[in-house]
């Protein structure tokens, strides 16, 4: 959709459009913030929950992490696209509330499971649902809040994953010791104190969906004075976009495109089919690598017909090396952050014999504290650098890249569970640094219309590289091994890798960020 600087969706020059107040845009910001808590307390409860799911359902390491991460993750990532492209094009708030209600009833569901497969298929509606909130949030911000503010509001937006996270083993351990107690033999309806504890926290998000309906849609573009008029159709492009993510639809999409684009589809298809076969073959976890394989798929199928279809939103997102590198290297970030955080009340319940209300206390309030500090924090510090360095936002997150290993070792080494809990803190707060500095970096590289799908994009790093992946091979390092610990810290090996793409970037990103409307035109875009 061509966009110009100089005009309204109505022909009103862009600058005598009015802007919502600034109180009004910390009210939203606001609202924002609880989304994202709701969303990762339902997505984070499964740690303090995972030791008794594991007795009743019969499950081992690498099942939970499967759970936790790759059932959720591939497709909230796969989903995220397709919604992305919506959240570009449709009204962001209605489609950020119908999403809440998805994901919070798919919660609660989660209660009433009685196998692994039922849970399986809870996990998937949480995942698909919360992949509406990152791009209609990161879109709305984007419009809320000027260009030298947004790494600011959106780490605040972002503090609401780690008190979210750690709020949710508080509520989560509380719910199970006292639901257990009180109902050994399980309570009404057999429930007991894992399935309890889906439902208590899925249910309330029903009523803040309410809440986020009533937040006023804001102009697109309005920060940047490149106010864009919203398409005649905004739904044509989302379904477009399932027919290049979604198998088996990508192999209709790809035949519209014509008999070589299909035979390559068809080729790549193969070539990872194969690879899952041989990952399966040495693992034995088919749903692992399965949804893992068709992860990568939907991605190549969505790139490629994007290229077709778009070229100045490909160019801008997969064609340029500074976004790819921001997305890889924040992604073994978070390949690191998801597993410690994740398998830190499993250690602590297994390992150290820690009561679960305690741990749930203790480590959910040294997250929620330590990640609100640490990404609010690193989006000021990441704003303030970027002032006067236009690479100084790398620096930030090559800072949450390394700073929380020494942290991170100290506590999955340790049998003193006093110096465990002590490192909660210091590991969530250092690793959380790095949040806003990469979500900042990937909206500044791209047009406002393209928000949404640059944000989409920059989830696949963060869902399919470090969600689906880190939790579920460090259970199956500590399946082989018998080593919880050693199975999170085996993780470490990413870290080169992570740190080689941080310093490409960092010498990259000024060029990349000062030429992206001279790319976007060279591709065809009218701006």
């Amino acid at each position: 959709m061509a966009s110009t600087p100089a005009d309204g969706p109505t022909g009103t020059p862009a600058q005598e459009v009015p802007r919502p107040s600034e109180g009004y845009a910390r009210y939203v910001l606001g609202i924002l913030v609880l989304v994202y808590m709701l969303n990762f307390i339902d997505r984070q409860i499964l740690s303090i929950l995972a030791e008794d799911i594991k007795a009743d359902l019969g499950l081992t390491d690498a099942d939970i992490g499967f759970l936790y991460g790759t059932a959720f993750g591939v497709f909230y990532a796969l989903f995220g696209i397709p919604l992305g492209r919506l959240a570009d094009s449709w009204n962001r708030v209605k489609l950020m509330a119908g999403g809440l209600a998805l994901w919070s009833a798919a919660t609660a569901v989660s209660g009433f499971a009685k196998t692994g497969g039922m849970l399986t298929a809870a996990r998937v509606g949480v995942g698909i649902g919360e992949a509406t909130a990152s791009p209609c949030a990161y879109s709305l911000i984007s419009d809320y809040f000027p260009k030298e503010k947004r790494a600011t509001a959106l780490a605040i937006y972002s503090s609401g994953l780690y008190i979210g996270g750690g709020l949710s083993l508080f509520i989560g351990g509380a719910i199970v010791q006292n639901w257990n107690a009180a109902f050994p033999g399980g309570g009404p309806l057999g429930l007991v104190g894992w399935q309890a504890a889906f439902l208590a926290v899925g249910l309330p998000g029903l009523l803040v969906a309410l809440w986020v309906a009533s937040i006023r849609e804001p102009l697109r573009g309005q920060s940047e004075g490149i106010v864009t008029p919203p398409p005649a159709q905004p739904f044509r492009g989302f379904f477009n976009e399932l027919m290049t993510v979604i198998p088996p639809l990508t192999l209709i999409g790809a035949m519209k495109r014509g008999p070589s684009a299909f035979a390559i589809n068809l080729a790549v298809a193969a070539v990872i089919a194969a690879i899952s076969a041989g990952l399966i073959a040495l693992t034995g976890d088919y749903p692992q690598w399965i949804a893992v394989g068709i992860g990568f798929y939907a991605v190549y199928s969505w790139a490629t017909a994007l290229r077709e279809r778009d070229p100045p939103t490909f160019q801008l997102i997969w064609g340029t090396p500074a976004f790819l590198c921001t997305v890889l290297g924040y992604g073994l970030v978070a390949f690191l952050a998801y597993s410690g955080s994740f398998w830190s009340a499993p250690y602590a319940l297994r390992v150290l014999g820690a009561d679960p209300a305690i741990a749930g206390f203790i480590i959910g309030g040294s997250g929620a504290a330590g990640g609100f500090l640490g990404v609010v924090l690193g989006g000021r510090l990441a704003d303030r650098w970027r002032r006067t360095n236009p690479s100084g936002r790398v620096i930030v997150i090559g800072l949450g890249l390394l700073l929380p290993i020494l942290p991170l070792a100290v506590a999955f080494t340790t049998r003193d569970l006093m110096l465990f809990y002590a490192m909660q803190l210091p590991a969530q707060a250092l690793s959380s640094m790095a949040l806003g500095a990469a979500a900042a970096t990937t909206q500044d590289l791209v047009l406002p219309r393209m928000r949404g799908a640059a944000t989409a994009t920059f989830f696949l790093g963060t869902t399919l590289i470090g969600l689906a992946m880190g939790p579920y091979i460090a259970g199956r390092v500590s399946l082989a091994i018998g080593d919880l610990g050693l199975g999170v810290l085996s993780l470490l090996a990413v870290v080169p890798i992570s740190l080689a793409a941080l310093i490409y970037l960092y010498k990259a990103l000024p060029r990349a960020e000062a030429t992206v409307l001279d790319r976007a035109r060279a591709a065809g875009e009218v701006v």
